[in-house]
């Protein structure tokens, strides 16, 4: 055995770099939500929210593409502006939802695009069904939140899905089958 080999192992666990794991953060469900937007026959464009979003991102600041995101939210957390729009969406022409009934996503991978921007590619489970699906991300912002006085830190993200891909199918064409969204996210660093 070489005399000099545990002198050099401890040599190179002292010059190897630390690296930090990633940070987790806890969604902010009063600062988290998802817009979407859809045609309707050509002669307008409806829109709806989803609120009580929940979930926690695994945020490496040092190498984003080791980050992580997983959330989920109430199908029955739509909101339409209209009682017998919701009613409509709830029923069996669409969600035909429980009112336990969730939206999850779970990221599997990043690809990080530039400064503040990444393509997050995970997999979407809504109405039953699980596809992959690829969000154009960005960081809004991070650092210490002026109230707060803790570590926080904002995304914007933007995908467009089928519905007919999750079931939810019904009076396409008229009704676009494509559909927009539109997430805004804050979460808070875990302490």
């Amino acid at each position: 055995m070489n005399r000099f080999a545990p002198a050099l192992a401890a040599a190179l666990l002292v010059s190897a770099p630390a690296f930090a794991a990633p940070e987790a953060f806890v969604l902010d469900p009063s600062h988290s939500q998802i817009v979407f937007s859809y045609n309707h026959l050509g002669y307008s464009t409806g829109y709806g929210m989803f609120g009580g979003i929940e979930g926690q991102i695994q945020f490496d600041a040092a190498d984003p593409a080791a980050s992580s995101v997983e959330v989920s939210f109430p199908v029955k957390s739509m909101l339409t502006g209209w009682q017998a729009r919701f009613d409509h969406f709830m029923s069996p022409d669409f969600f035909d939802a429980a009112d336990d009934e969730m939206v999850s996503f779970k990221s599997t991978g990043i690809e990080v695009t530039g400064d503040k921007t990444a393509k997050i590619t995970g997999d979407l489970t809504l109405n039953g069904v699980t596809k992959s699906v690829v969000l154009d991300a960005v960081q809004n912002q991070y650092g210490e939140h002026p109230m707060e006085k803790k570590m926080w830190t904002g995304f914007s993200a933007t995908t467009t899905l089928l519905r007919s891909d999750y079931g939810l199918g019904s009076f396409a064409p008229f009704v676009s089958d494509e559909v927009a969204l539109e997430i805004s996210v804050e979460a808070s660093k875990v302490e």
